[in-house]
């Protein structure tokens, strides 16, 4: 009775020389057509991971660059925002002292106008008091009283008058 597991040495002859021959057929035509499609699968799967790791490396660069753009940014925006509340604040200042300047013009012509009014008043108070003196002593003198009661009733008769 024939044994499957131990085969007859005819048969592991011919056995090995189709063996031989389809490991010949294939080392030939079939490994290097395989090793090729198998290295330019490593090739492309290294080109992959190095377009990721430039891609990553482009990445991280961007990031870095967008962070020093926007702390850039800030910062030009905190100047912007100094230099305004200081201009706005000089402005204001200015204005201060400009609007200080013109109050004490102001005051200066008011002082020089109330001055000029009261010395006007005085001349033209200075005038009618020489024009009631020269008219109260034109009275008395045209009536020369004797006794000094009489003088004085006359002089706040004619100073009644006059008013």
């Amino acid at each position: 009775m024939p044994s499957f597991l131990t085969p007859d040495p005819g048969l592991l002859f011919w056995m090995l020389i189709a063996f031989l021959v389809v490991f010949v057929l294939l080392a030939k035509y079939g490994f290097p057509i395989i090793t090729g499609m198998v290295e330019k699968r490593k090739q492309y799967i290294d080109e992959s991971l190095a377009s990721a790791r430039e891609a990553n490396e482009k990445l991280a660069n961007i990031k870095a660059e967008c962070q020093s753009l926007l702390q850039e940014a800030q910062a030009r925006q905190s100047q912007i925002l100094s230099e305004a509340t200081q201009t706005s604040n000089q402005i204001v200042a200015d204005a201060k002292d400009k609007a200080q300047e013109e109050a004490a013009r102001i005051i200066q012509d008011a002082r020089r106008q109330i001055q000029a009014e009261s010395e006007r008043a005085q001349r033209e108070i200075r005038s009618q008091v020489a024009d009631l003196s020269i008219q109260v002593a034109s009275k008395i003198l045209s009536r020369e009283l004797k006794h000094q009661d009489e003088q004085e009733r006359w002089i706040d008769q004619v100073l009644s008058q006059i008013e």
